[in-house]
């Protein structure tokens, strides 16, 4: 009886006190109910949408696969691009590590580096001691530029190399200097180039603890994009975007594009050259290749912003490259197949603030409920809920399921379970890093300035990460000669400044 009155007293008090306040929430709530049906149709609109690739993912799945080319008698001669701005803490342990887990002896690695960066270059001239086949790519101006002017000068650098020893190289392939390089990758590129002009190799970010939320972030999209996006724009005949990293280009797209271009295979005022060459390469009519990554996990391996602020960054030259330059260059494509992908590609631009404006009335909405109930007051938003709500609300508990399957293929489950907050706190960065974008891209239109490159903090693994991680022996580790320092090995990383 005590306890009752006791609940009842503080009922009547609570009640009291936030009286007042029941006149703005009663505010609040005629504003969200005027914008909830527009935000329920969005969220309607982009749940059938998500739905359509999930169709088309599972489509392609259970495709009988062509069978794979058969493998070339003859190791192909390959390069590879790496560019290079202030990388000396990490490029000497990415060339050591990689040259020493390659499965592929006919290849050469074409380091870019720019001379006012002496660090860097001397770096990657003490690998080139030790390996024949690394080479020092001199930018012959002063950096940074942008990612896309320092691989088309690496490019001049190759054409360079071809004319001095005579040998032609067969195809292309782009690496950060972050990268960890699957061992099987250049076989497996050898393998597709008779049939393809551009393959795509997988791109997974390295695990990390369950705590980092922003690098979390990075593992739940990429394994999710890479499995379903991917292969549901190849299931639907839609362009590939190349991922920046693990994508071989053959010598006849490279030659194809720097005829087009007035001899630049990659647009140097392009924030994101990546995604805009995979769009060119289709646009000439060469045919592409996602290459899964199966149950051994194929994939480039490395690590992306773990802080908030590099991450909304990169985000940000992302929807500013993608989004927006490739809007203003590309327009919708010249077909209806070319304009769906662009759709899925820059619908973030709305999609992203509306997310977080509907993420931001549940949480209102389920503090308003509980005080309501607590005060013995009518809940404002139960009184107007548009029916679209409930379907909204269904498609986005699936989408928030599938990405926890594909995170849980690749991390584990006990990863995946923290995948619904990290969708939250992604929500955030990605409102954030499109509101800075679209600033970013207005000024630039308004002012005639160009957009800016805006760089990113890149990370190489340990050898303890390297261990544990990929399962790579201690004998492999140990051939790459990396000496981190203990505090890098604590946190598992050592950091650059790069592209």
């Amino acid at each position: 009886m005590l306890i009752a009155s006791a609940s009842l007293t503080a009922q009547a008090l609570t009640t009291q006190a936030f009286g007042s306040s029941w006149d703005v929430v009663r505010a609040l709530d005629g504003l969200f109910l005027a914008i909830l049906p527009a935000l329920a149709f969005w969220l309607l609109v982009s749940g059938v949408d998500d739905l359509v690739v999930d169709a088309l993912a599972l489509w392609y799945r259970w495709q009988p696969l062509p069978p794979p080319p058969p493998s070339p008698k003859t190791e192909q001669r390959l390069a590879i691009f790496i560019p290079c701005w202030q990388e000396s803490a990490v490029i000497a342990e990415m060339l050591q590590h990689n040259t020493g887990v390659i499965r592929y002896r006919n290849y050469v690695i074409f380091a870019g580096a720019y001379p006012n960066d002496p660090a860097t270059m001397e770096a990657i001239q003490s690998a080139a001691r030790r390996d024949p086949r690394i080479r020092l790519c001199l930018v012959p101006h002063e950096g940074p530029t942008s990612k896309a002017d320092c691989l088309n000068w690496v490019f001049q650098h190759l054409l360079l190399e071809e004319e001095s020893s005579g040998q032609r190289f067969r195809a292309v392939l782009t690496h950060d200097a972050e990268d960890l390089i699957d061992p099987a990758s250049l076989s497996i590129v050898n393998r597709y180039l008779g049939d393809y002009d551009m393959v795509q190799i997988p791109v997974l970010p390295l695990a990390t603890s369950s705590r980092e939320l922003t690098h979390g972030v990075y593992c739940d999209e990429f394994a999710e994009s890479q499995e379903k996006d991917l292969a549901a724009r190849i299931a639907a005949g839609g362009f590939l975007p190349s991922c920046g990293v693990g994508t071989a280009f053959s010598r006849r797209a490279l030659e194809l594009l720097a005829r087009e271009h007035s001899n630049c295979v990659f647009n140097p005022s392009c924030l994101t050259e990546d995604y805009e060459i995979g769009y060119r390469i289709h646009r000439l009519g060469l045919p592409q290749i996602f290459i899964p990554a199966g149950p051994s996990l194929l994939a480039t391996r490395e690590f992306f912003p773990r802080s908030l602020h590099a991450a909304i960054r990169q985000r940000t030259r992302w929807i500013s490259g993608i989004a927006l330059q490739g809007w203003q260059r590309n327009g919708w494509g010249q077909s209806w197949r070319e304009g769906y992908w662009f759709w899925r590609d820059r619908k973030g631009l709305l999609g992203n603030p509306l997310s977080l404006v509907s993420n931001l009335i549940f949480v209102y909405g389920a503090v308003t409920l509980l005080a309501a109930r607590w005060c013995g007051h009518v809940w404002g938003l139960g009184q107007g809920i548009p029916v679209l709500v409930w379907p909204g609300a269904v498609f986005q508990i699936v989408r928030l399921a599938s990405r926890a399957r594909f995170s849980a293929a690749v991390y584990g489950w006990r990863f995946a379970l923290l995948s619904p907050i990290r969708a939250v706190w992604a929500n955030v960065i990605n409102s954030v890093a499109t509101m800075a974008a679209l600033y970013q891209f207005s000024r630039s239109v308004v002012t005639g300035v160009p957009l800016k490159w805006l760089k990113t903090d890149h990370s190489f693994p340990s050898p303890a990460t390297l261990r544990s991680v990929l399962g790579v022996s201690h004998a492999a580790v140990a051939k790459t000669r990396v000496k981190a320092s203990t505090a890098n090995a604590a946190s598992g990383s050592s950091s650059a400044t790069s592209f």
